[in-house]
């Protein structure tokens, strides 16, 4: 069988590459990316991933030498096509222009790599060092509308290197350039590898890990939990495995009553309902750390699972912990590979869950898939389409969409910023509480620009990508849609999570949901709409935000646009929540914005 092998520098997206060439038919398997290149000898290619380091630090990741003498087909994708720069004599340099998002690109010669593609392209980008002088042997394929080098290549050797992801789908004819170079630089003849039967090898996993050993579930009504559920009952039996939903008080308006009705209409009554909102919103009264919160979270899901084992006797020897936690979550939590960089821990993945998956106590059959993935997944297990396309939901749930502050804080009016607006006839201030981000495959903790005027929704996309590409001190750029606050008096006010907060939120959030449902054929195909509460305002008012996002995996999103009068009729109808003033629009992409602020 025909393989492509993927060197892991700790990039964000690196199995967002393995999944795009099996998607192709062709196998694709990811190793170290030190592995000894006798190792690796039999494959028909080889792509150096991205990652969150610079090339030129001391204990950046390295490749084997003699990698590159070989004789395979090899791509470098932005660390490694910088790393493949230095080691062959060229310079790779902190950029003087950092791109991060959409870029566009002008192919200079095409070989096989952009054989039949457009002299254009629109590609997505996510650096911040740049190359600066090609190797000896190395021709300049393209460069970016900045005059960044975008690709380059040693032909003779099949050798190719791109500043740019191919494999994210925001790269307009990615997967073309990816289709290839597998099938134009490493002359794969066979699509032998078949993406549907991945359930089969999935359950003997399961029965392996589980090894007799009982599962027992924590239950969102997610597509990821609801997914890996249904496969340890089909691995191991209704009878062996136990699942609990937690009511946290974290939920969705009538989230618990409309999630109990589909698992009645599964047939899993093998889930029962933990009732704990006291539980979590006691523990959380006082917290605004982002991190902590979401530690606070994962701990009480163990305590809950500890109190049930109890309750039902249920030896600890004899059971172990399910979970769906899918590819993204371990990536951003850092724990994938040595290399990657944490961006945001996840309740599933805090110490305390660590230590069993370290004991061996911990099942999770989706670790290697992403969000389209699990729905392939869901619909080879017949899955109703309402569960199929359920909209991601965190596991922390509204927790981390209810933004809290310690202290009072005032607006910054900063005079770069606004001088940097006024080119459009804009203006705006940033906000000193901090959302977390991924820029260059690293952790950004950075305040958020807010802006306001008159501006068609491109020209705002385009001004906010401006303006995280500009000022270090920004990862995300939010619009005020309506504002009923003199907003040169807004600031922020201390404020944690409280029940009349969440009570706000999930009327917003309601509002949203039901103004989908109503307006599905004239709404683009939104896949994620979180909506959060934003301590931003005038006589303690609150703000709302909107922040519907495109994606088809999570790993990389671009902001969705909502028609004007549509918009402006969700927005009268959120400002009417009483103690909402303020409306915002998210206009950040992924990157370099995560898709939750927290």
């Amino acid at each position: 069988m025909s393989k492509i092998a993927i060197l892991n520098a700790g990039g964000q997206y690196c199995h967002l590459i393995a999944i795009r060439i099996r998607e192709l038919g062709v196998y694709s398997e990811i190793y170290k990316f030190d592995t000894d290149p006798y190792d690796l000898k039999y494959t028909d290619g080889i792509i150096l991933s991205g990652g969150p380091d610079s090339v030129y630090m001391p204990n950046s990741p390295k490749v084997s030498s003699g990698l590159f003498d070989i004789g395979i087909p090899m791509l470098g994708i932005c660390y490694g096509f910088q790393l493949m720069v230095q080691m062959q004599g060229g310079l790779v340099s902190p950029g003087k222009i950092k791109e991060f998002g959409i870029a566009n690109i002008k192919i200079n010669k095409k070989d096989y790599i952009f054989d039949g593609l457009n002299k254009n392209q629109t590609v997505w980008m996510s650096h911040g060092d740049t190359v600066e002088k090609l190797p000896e042997d190395f021709e300049l394929l393209s460069l970016s509308d900045n005059n960044v080098i975008a690709a380059a290549g040693d032909l003779k050797k099949k050798i190719y290197g791109f500043q740019f992801h191919p494999e994210v789908s925001h790269t307009v004819y990615g997967k073309d350039i990816l289709s290839n170079f597998v099938f134009k630089v490493c002359k794969i003849k066979q699509k032998d590898w078949n993406p549907k039967n991945r359930i089969k090898p999935i359950i003997e996993t399961i029965k392996d890990k589980a090894q007799g050993k009982k599962v027992f579930f924590f239950i969102s009504g997610g597509i990821d939990s609801t997914v890996a559920f249904t496969l340890c009952v089909k691995a191991l039996g209704k009878e062996n495995v136990k699942g609990i939903y937690v009511d946290t008080g974290l939920m969705r308006k009538n989230e618990t009553e409309s999630l109990m009705d589909d698992f009645n209409q599964l047939k899993l009554d093998n889930i029962e309902i933990v009732e704990a909102r006291d539980k979590f919103l006691s523990a959380l009264k006082y917290k605004h750390d982002p991190e902590e919160k979401r530690e606070i979270i994962g701990k009480l899901f163990i305590e809950i699972q500890e109190d049930e084992f109890m309750k039902f006797d249920l030896g600890k020897g004899n059971w172990l912990l399910g979970q769906g936690t899918i590819y993204p979550d371990t990536i951003e939590s850092g724990c994938a590979d040595k290399n990657v960089s944490k961006i945001k821990t996840h309740h599933n993945r805090v110490n305390e869950i660590l230590k069993l998956i370290n004991e061996n106590r911990v099942i999770e059959p989706l670790t290697d898939f992403y969000k389209d993935g699990v729905r392939e997944l869901a619909r080879s297990l017949n899955l109703p389409d309402h569960i199929v396309m359920r909209e991601p939901f965190p596991g922390p749930g509204l927790a981390i969409r209810c933004i809290c502050s310690d202290q009072e804080k005032y607006i910054i009016k900063d005079d770069r910023l606004k001088l940097f607006l006024s080119n459009f006839n804009l203006n705006g201030f940033s906000v000193p509480v901090k959302t977390v981000g991924v820029q260059g495959d690293f952790r950004s903790y950075k305040n958020i620009a807010v802006i306001y005027g008159n501006a068609p929704f491109f020209k705002l996309k385009e001004i906010s990508t401006k303006i995280v590409n500009s000022f270090d001190e920004i990862n995300r750029v939010a619009y005020i849609v309506k504002t009923e606050s003199p907003v040169d008096k807004m600031r922020i006010y201390k404020s944690y999570i409280s029940t009349d907060r969440l009570k706000k939120l999930k009327e917003a959030d309601y509002i949203v949901r039901e103004f989908i449902d109503k307006h599905k054929e004239r709404l683009p195909e939104i896949w994620q709409f979180p909506i959060i509460i934003f301590p931003l305002g005038y006589n303690n008012d609150e703000t709302i935000v909107l922040r519907p996002i495109l994606s088809s995996d999570g790993m990389t999103a671009k902001v969705a646009e909502i028609d004007d009068k549509l918009l402006n009729r969700l927005v009268e109808n959120i400002i009417s929540i009483k103690g909402v003033s303020t409306v915002l629009y998210d206009l950040t992409n992924k990157p370099p914005g995560t898709i939750e602020w927290e």
